[in-house]
C-alpha cells in the first residue's frame, strides 16, 4: 500500500512540474511546440519588393489563411500555411498599399488598403483619398470592387486597422486623417477617425473624428497615428493610438455614436512612436490592442502592446499593459522581450488566441549580434501578460539596408493553438515575405 501511494505521489509530482519553470521568482508555464519551420510566401527579384505584410487565420476553418503585402499582393493557403498562391488585388478605386487582411464572422476574407480612384497616389496635389475594403466570399477567388466609409476625399487617409467582433459580426476600422500629408503648414492637422460595418465589411458608416487632440501632418511623433480598434467583453468599443510621447485610449459605450469627452492617457511612450533603428529607413512603435474573449481566467482583459526607448536610445524594447476593469485602470508595463542585452527589439505585433486567452507577439530581435543582423522572435504569455517566454522562429538572420523601403509593420494571427506570424526579410537587398509554422502541442 505504501509503495503504491509513493508511486502515485511521484507521478503527480512529475505531472505538476513537467511544464512549469521559474521566471523572475514566479511560477509560470511554458508551452510545447511542434518543430518550428519558416515558410517563404513571396520572394521578390528586385529591392522594391513586398513588405508591410498582414495575415489572418479563418477561425471557421484553420486550414484557410489569407495574407497580403505591399503594394497589391494577396496570398491564400488552404493547408495551414505550408503552401501559398500569389495573386494581385484590383479595384477601380486603386490599390495603394498598407494592406490589412482579416476574416469576418462568416469566414469571408476582408482586404483593407489605401486608395485613390483617380490613380494618383503620390502626386503633389493628391495623396490617398480613402480607405477601401474589398471582400471575398469564395476564399479569395473573387473580390468585390470595394467599399469605404464616408470621408472628406480632399484630405489624406492613412494607417488603418480593422477589428472583427465575432460575437456581433461588426467590423471596426480606425485610422489617421491628414489635412494634407507631409505639410509643414502649422494649420494642417491630423486626427483619428472611426467607422464600422454591421454587415461583415460590405458597407461602412460615415467616419467620425474621435481624438480630442489634433497633431501635425509630418508623419512623426507629433502626428496622431497608429489607431487600433477593439471590442470589449461588454460590447464597448476601444481605440488606442500614439501621439506626443504618449499612448491614448478612447471608449464608446453606445456602438460608436459618442466617445469620451477627454481621451485617456494609458501610458507614456519615451522617445515617441517614431524612432531610429540602424539599417532601417524608418521605424515605429505604434500600439496594438486586443481583448480576451476566450472565457478563460483572463476573460475580458484588455491588452495594449507597443515599443519605445524606455531602456535607452540604443535599446528599443517591447512592452505590454493590461486592464481588467474595462479600461478604467491599467497595470504597470511588462517587458515582452526577455533578453538580458541592451539590443533592439522592434516592429512588434500582437494577437490573442481566443480559444485559450494566450497572448502571442512577433518582433524583430538583435540580441544575438553586435552588428545589424536581425532575427525574428515570438514572445508568448499564458498567464494574462504577467510573464513572457521568447523563442526564435526565423531560420537565419538577415541584415536590412537603410536605402531599401522596409515597411512599417508585420502581423500575427493565432487560433486554437495554431500561430502564424508574418514578416518582411531581406536577402542581398531583395525583399522576402515569410511566415512560420508554429503549432502548440496540446
Amino acid at each position: 500500500m505504501e509503495t503504491r501511494i509513493c508511486c502515485l505521489f511521484l507521478i503527480l509530482l512529475l505531472l505538476s512540474c513537467s511544464k512549469k519553470v521559474m521566471v523572475q521568482g514566479t511560477e509560470s508555464t511554458k508551452l510545447t511546440f511542434e518543430p518550428i519551420r519558416s515558410i517563404l510566401i513571396h520572394g521578390a527579384s528586385q529591392s522594391t519588393g513586398p513588405c508591410e505584410p498582414s495575415i489572418s487565420i479563418n477561425h471557421l476553418n484553420t486550414k484557410q489563411i489569407i495574407a497580403a503585402s505591399v503594394l497589391d499582393n494577396f496570398y491564400v493557403s488552404n493547408d495551414e500555411g505550408f503552401t501559398w498562391t500569389n495573386q494581385k488585388l484590383k479595384s477601380t478605386f486603386g490599390v495603394y498599399g498598407d494592406p490589412v487582411v482579416r476574416v469576418n464572422k462568416d469566414g469571408d476574407f476582408l482586404y483593407a488598403h489605401l486608395a485613390n480612384s483617380k490613380g494618383r497616389a503620390y502626386t503633389s496635389d493628391e495623396f490617398l483619398d480613402r480607405i477601401v475594403v474589398q471582400k471575398s466570399t469564395d476564399l479569395g477567388k473573387n473580390w468585390s470592387n470595394g467599399s469605404f466609409p464616408g470621408v472628406d476625399h480632399k484630405k489624406d487617409h492613412d494607417k488603418h486597422w480593422l477589428y472583427v467582433d465575432n460575437s456581433s459580426g461588426t467590423v471596426l476600422m480606425s485610422w489617421t486623417e491628414f489635412d494634407k500629408y507631409g505639410s509643414t503648414d502649422t494649420s494642417s492637422k491630423s486626427r483619428i477617425l472611426f467607422s464600422k460595418s454591421t454587415d461583415g465589411g460590405t458597407t461602412w458608416s460615415d467616419a467620425i473624428s474621435i481624438s480630442q487632440f489634433e497633431g501635425d501632418c509630418l508623419d512623426g511623433d507629433k502626428t496622431t497615428e497608429g489607431a487600433h480598434p477593439a471590442v470589449g467583453k461588454d460590447g464597448a468599443y476601444y481605440v488606442t493610438w500614439s501621439f506626443n510621447d504618449k499612448i491614448y485610449l478612447d471608449i464608446s459605450k453606445d456602438g460608436g455614436l459618442t466617445w469620451m469627452d477627454q481621451d485617456m492617457i494609458v501610458t507614456s511612450q519615451p522617445g515617441g512612436w517614431s524612432f531610429d533603428i540602424p539599417g532601417i529607413g524608418r521605424c515605429n512603435g505604434m500600439p496594438v490592442m486586443d481583448v480576451d474573449h476566450s472565457g478563460g481566467p483572463n476573460d475580458g482583459t484588455i491588452y495594449i502592446s507597443w515599443s519605445d526607448l524606455s531602456s535607452g536610445q540604443d535599446d528599443v524594447d517591447i512592452w505590454l499593459i493590461r486592464s481588467s476593469d474595462d479600461g478604467k485602470s491599467w497595470s504597470d508595463k511588462v517587458r515582452v522581450n526577455n533578453d538580458k542585452t541592451a539590443k533592439h527589439q522592434f516592429f512588434s505585433w500582437m494577437d490573442i488566441d481566443q480559444t485559450t486567452g494566450y497572448i502571442y507577439v512577433v518582433f524583430y530581435d538583435r540580441r544575438n549580434y553586435v552588428d545589424e543582423q536581425t532575427d525574428v522572435y515570438l514572445g508568448y504569455s499564458i498567464d494574462g501578460g504577467k510573464h513572457f517566454e521568447n523563442i526564435k522562429i526565423s531560420d537565419s538572420p538577415f541584415t536590412p539596408h537603410p536605402d531599401v523601403f522596409f515597411g512599417d509593420y508585420n502581423d500575427i494571427s493565432a487560433h486554437d493553438g495554431i500561430i502564424r506570424p508574418i514578416w518582411t526579410s531581406q536577402d542581398n537587398d531583395k525583399m522576402r515575405i515569410y511566415t512560420a509554422i508554429i503549432n502548440v502541442i496540446k
